[in-house]
């Protein structure tokens, strides 16, 4: 049977674990079993010292008055008065006077509030939970000499209900900060995302009015001076074999001209939606590439194509013409397939050749693919190329994930 004093330590511990229910920081919570742990262990100053996951740093909350323990947070642990229990070095501290004891004012310890509040009678034990130490509950008073070994018993006891609350907290508030990095970071990466779209968008916002500047002046010029000279072929003094290399010359400048304007301004895209400007780039490339190559066009993407933001659409029609035109010019390839599939996790480009294969990778990673990788990027895709498993040829291949530009695609 429980005699008086035993009787009133254990409703004292009752009330600290009843008065820790719904404190969500560690401020209140310490604030909160103040009184009932003063009532056990008089004291002019409490504290709890949390260790951060780190081990390096530790926080002080505080109750009775503030001082510039509390102000520190987070404090390296190394500067801690009390980091040998800290450390696990020591099961307690206990001194009758820390204002003078040397284990309290080594070289570099922060022990100034022990002097500037004469806080003499100290008392520390270790908050443990599963044997490993978290942090220390200290009791301090300016009367020095005032506690002993069974203050320190009832400090083991009062720790041992903190702990696991105070744990809790502890790892709470990681997440807290972990999720508030995260969303920052996303944040910026975002903000660093949403701001290259815009330079993409204003990049292709001014292709459009050279291509169009193009073909309103420079075309039209170019080909009234072509009719001229067709017509000079005509006449008696000026030989027509003096003049066809020139006329031929022309002709190819304006084929060029057409083609920068296609680059530059890629209507087929905008009028008539993503598949048929693949399809036609296709069909175009590879009837005035010289020798005869096989195309296809596989679209498996039940109309998720059709549905991309615009400046996504044209970031994935350049990679794919870059593509294209990889595999022509320097793969020497017979056959190019397209393929584009949707699913509810991605959507996905590849443009698949029967070439020569990508076995030197420093002739061919030149500027198209670092144009076609910096593509990607500002879209948040993924880029791929390499050589095919099936077979001879280049494989490239751009991955968009619903959490990017294709979420309202996809939904």
């Amino acid at each position: 049977m429980l005699n008086t004093v035993h009787r009133a330590l254990f409703d004292h511990y009752l009330g600290i674990s009843r008065m820790l229910a719904g404190q969500l920081d560690f401020h209140s919570a310490i604030r909160a079993v103040a009184t009932e742990i003063k009532d056990i262990i008089p004291h002019d100053h409490l504290d709890v010292c949390i260790t951060m996951i780190d081990g390096q740093y530790h926080t002080a909350y505080e109750s009775g008055f503030e001082t510039d323990w509390g102000k520190r947070a987070p404090a390296p642990l190394a500067q801690s008065p009390i980091r040998t229990l800290l450390w696990g070095e020591e099961d307690y501290l206990l001194t009758a006077d820390a204002c003078t004891d040397p284990r309290f004012h080594f070289k570099g310890a922060f022990s100034q509030p022990i002097l500037a509040q004469s806080l003499r009678s100290r008392l520390h034990v270790p908050l443990k939970v599963q044997g490993d130490v978290i942090g220390a509950l200290s009791c301090s008073s300016r009367q020095a000499g005032l506690y002993d070994l069974q203050d320190i018993a009832n400090a083991r006891a009062i720790a041992d209900l903190l702990a696991p609350y105070f744990f809790a907290l502890r790892a709470a508030e990681q997440a807290k900060r972990s999720a508030i990095v995260e969303a920052e970071a996303r944040a910026r990466e975002e903000g660093l995302r949403l701001g290259a779209l815009r330079l993409t968008e204003a990049l292709e916002a001014e292709r459009q009015r050279i291509g169009m500047d193009l073909h309103d002046e420079t075309l039209a010029d170019l080909t009234r001076l072509s009719r001229r000279l067709e017509r000079l072929t005509h006449q008696p003094e000026v030989t027509g074999e003096a003049l066809e290399p020139l006329f031929r010359g022309l002709q190819h400048c304006m084929q060029d001209l057409r083609q920068i304007i296609e680059e530059a301004k890629p209507s087929i895209l905008q009028l008539f939606g993503f598949v048929e400007a693949v399809e036609n780039h296709l069909d175009r490339s590879t009837r005035d590439s010289g020798p005869t190559i096989a195309w296809a066009l596989e679209d498996n993407s039940a109309g998720a194509a059709e549905r991309l933001d615009q400046t996504v659409s044209t970031a994935l029609f350049r990679i794919v013409q870059e593509a294209i035109s990889n595999a022509i010019r320097h793969a020497r390839a017979s056959e190019i397939r397209v393929r584009l599939e949707a699913s509810d996790r991605s959507f996905d480009i590849a443009v698949i050749d029967n070439g020569i294969g990508f076995e030197r990778p420093v002739k061919r990673s030149g500027c198209g693919i670092g144009n076609m990788k910096t593509r990607a990027r500002l879209i948040s895709a993924k880029f791929e190329i390499g050589n095919r498993s099936e077979g001879p040829g280049t494989i490239v291949r751009v991955q968009l994930s619903p959490a990017t530009a294709m979420q309202e695609a996809l939904a």
